[in-house]
């Protein structure tokens, strides 16, 4: 119970036991009884002290006297990084369901000898509520390096080598609704909590700066207003893709959707490469580097047409060409979102991902990610900011996963928008079907790192002021 629930308890107290002193003997109404504020704890168990992945498998017990609701509970467990590693997340089994259990990664704003990093795992609407006393059960849980190299779990915060059942753990730390109940975060890096609340972000962005926006303010794919603007729609062939798909640019179209004008992409097959269309839109100079690059985008679970399943990719973007396989100088930093699973994964699933490089044959790719198994079907807010130390991304105002400085860009980028199918094994219908992609706008504020509060502002000023496009990001190809 906080401080705040005990002074209101003891306030009660003494309205009940002056109201008793007044009445003597009459008998008295009893006062309901306050509810006590939603509170957890953490039970963990190690599975594995194997060096291929990390086995920290988790129990969330509800310890106050009313209902929790899961969406409102985060777990993080903190682990020192191995040098240059990147990580991948996964749900062996959960009695709440895997489908319902998300998990992220980030980076320690404070650093300490046994951690830089942590695993956050979250719960989506789907895993439910917790009464008084229950528990979530088993959620066995497990990450390891993308390239599966050895991983070191000896030096890691929160892994207990010798707690091979489940046991209040206070080195993984829980918060419910953004306040930190359970555990002990390493030094300096409380996850927010009662005695640590977190600051509201400023609202106000820098002013000045050179920016690129777009309102995508236009009539069709041929409007020569695209062209001046700096945009290309594509329409030559190659990946990514499908092998044998064509890029349609008629398949860019555009319309109002209450005050404001939405690019919209659609892709379509009917279950063959030669049937396949595919789209994208990207900036024709590459002249983009550091500072904030934000999209409001729409991604979509399910066709608009046709039967379902298709392993499509949808996405916002930057990128610059691989000058040779696996030259240190490319750099690519992706929102991708998989509706229907693909790449291995069987459900849909959110990647953000930044490049240091790859080999296209063989495959070798040197990148971090981050990632959500749930649904992200909707209307988000993406954010990525990149300076001279990290990569941060946000959906929706959440920090999604910070990216180590290995993976700064060494030269500009360009902006792309493009949605496409991975293969043509999710559907093997030949029943035609389309999905759609919609943008709302882009922006992109040269070396400035904005919050998404300031990106909202920046936005809702552009729009008040009338102005549907500005470029001053000086630069070309």
């Amino acid at each position: 119970m906080t401080r705040r629930a005990s002074t209101a308890a003891r306030i009660r107290t003494a309205v009940a036991l002056g109201a008793a002193a007044g009445l003597g003997c009459a008998a008295l109404t009893a006062l309901p009884a306050a509810a006590a504020d939603p509170s957890v704890k953490v039970q963990y168990r190690q599975s594995s002290t194997g060096s291929d992945q990390a086995e920290p498998w988790f129990k969330v017990v509800n310890t106050s006297g009313s209902t929790v609701s899961l969406s409102t509970v985060k777990i993080r467990y903190y682990f020192k990084a191995d040098a240059g590693a990147s990580y991948t997340f996964a749900c062996s089994w959960a009695v709440k369901g895997c489908a319902n259990i998300t998990g992220t990664f980030g980076s320690l704003a404070a650093p300490t000898a046994t951690a830089d990093r942590y695993l956050e795992i979250g719960f989506t609407a789907g895993a439910g509520s917790l009464g008084a006393g229950a528990d979530t059960g088993d959620m066995q849980l497990r990450f390891y390096r993308s390239n599966w190299a050895s991983l070191n779990q000896s030096d890691d915060y929160s892994f207990g080598a010798s707690q091979t059942a489940y046991g209040d753990w206070t080195r993984a730390t829980a918060t419910v609704g953004g306040a930190l109940v359970w555990g002990t975060a390493p030094t300096g890096n409380d996850p927010g909590g009662p005695t640590n609340p977190p600051t509201d972000p400023p609202t106000d962005p820098p002013a000045g700066g050179a920016a690129l926006f777009d309102d995508f303010n236009y009539t069709s794919h041929t409007d020569p207003a695209i062209g001046s603007h700096g945009w290309s729609v594509r329409s030559n062939s190659g990946g990514p893709g499908v092998p044998g798909a064509t890029w349609a640019p008629e398949n860019v179209t555009f319309a109002n959707e209450g005050t404001n004008s939405v690019m919209n992409l659609e892709t379509s097959t009917a279950g063959t490469g030669a049937s396949t269309e595919q789209t994208e839109v990207l900036t024709q100079a590459m002249k983009f580097k550091n500072g904030t690059y934000a999209a409001r985008v729409r991604f979509s679970d399910t066709p608009k047409s046709g039967p379902d399943g298709d392993h499509l990719v949808q996405t916002f973007f930057t990128i610059n060409d691989l000058t040779a396989p696996m030259a240190d100088n490319y750099a690519e930093y992706d929102f991708e979102y998989l509706p229907n699973g693909g790449w291995g994964e069987p459900s849909n699933i959110l990647y953000t991902t930044s490049w240091e490089t790859y080999r296209p044959d063989p495959w070798e790719a040197v990148n971090q990610h981050s990632e959500a198994r749930t649904s992200y079907a909707g209307w988000h807010d993406l954010v990525v900011t990149i300076d001279n130390s990290a990569i941060t991304y946000y959906v929706d105002g959440q920090s999604f996963g910070t990216h180590d400085a290995r993976y700064l860009p060494e030269r500009p980028m360009s902006i792309n928008f493009n949605q496409w199918l991975i293969d043509l094994a999710g559907q093997t219908s030949t029943t035609p079907r389309a999905y759609d992609q919609k943008v709302d706008y882009v922006l992109h504020v040269k070396d400035q790192v904005l919050t998404p509060a300031q990106v909202s502002a920046k936005v809702n000023a552009y729009r008040a002021a009338g102005t549907t496009f500005e470029d001053t990001v000086p630069g070309g190809q």
